[in-house]
């Protein structure tokens, strides 16, 4: 983990419970993060939408689990956009290292950015904040939801909302990191 700033990233992507969106088909509809400075208090937040091009019409299932409209998501930027907006963001953090809870944001993200070519947002190295947290902790993975309880925190916002889970995943750094350096 590069000392420096540390963004919590977390996203949502397109899905459905009948199979009819394969893990290899979906596609970001938000991106959610939070920007931690080297003393771990909250210097920035990004946020946004994303147009889906390979199935722009949310499943219902979709729209239950993240609480997100099928008017945010026709009115959101492109894949292209939205990376290049959070990549031009970053530019004024400088070093920093993100992460995400598990390795499934990383991946959509690569995902996402080799299937439309839109440009790689990030210049820091990602860790897994979850595998951060068992190595500090109980010594065994858990859920966001139930690392908070864990912590003794409250669940700030929606699960299931990048943005939201973003901020409970600095949270739970800020806690972690703080105690354990």
């Amino acid at each position: 983990m590069a000392r420096g700033f540390i963004l919590a990233v977390d996203v949502e992507a397109t899905c459905d419970d009948q199979g009819r969106i394969p893990r290899g088909e979906m596609e970001i509809i938000e991106i959610g993060a939070v920007l931690l400075d080297a003393k771990l208090d909250q210097v920035g937040e990004f946020q946004t939408f994303i147009r889906p091009f390979k199935n722009p019409v949310l499943t219902p299932f979709c729209i239950e689990l993240t609480s997100i409209s099928q008017d945010e998501i026709n009115n959101a930027p492109t894949v292209h956009e939205a990376f290049r907006a959070l990549g031009a963001w970053l530019q004024t953090f400088q070093p920093f290292s993100w992460c995400s809870w598990g390795d499934y944001d990383q991946k959509q993200f690569k995902q996402d950015s080799v299937r439309t070519g839109a440009p790689w947002p990030f210049p820091g190295p990602h860790f897994n904040a979850k595998q951060l947290y068992a190595d500090k902790t109980l010594g065994r993975k858990l859920g966001l939801a139930e690392a908070i309880e864990d912590q003794g925190l409250e669940w700030v916002g929606t699960h299931h909302r990048g943005i939201d889970d973003a901020r409970n995943v600095a949270r739970i750094l800020q806690r972690v990191l703080s105690k354990n350096g």
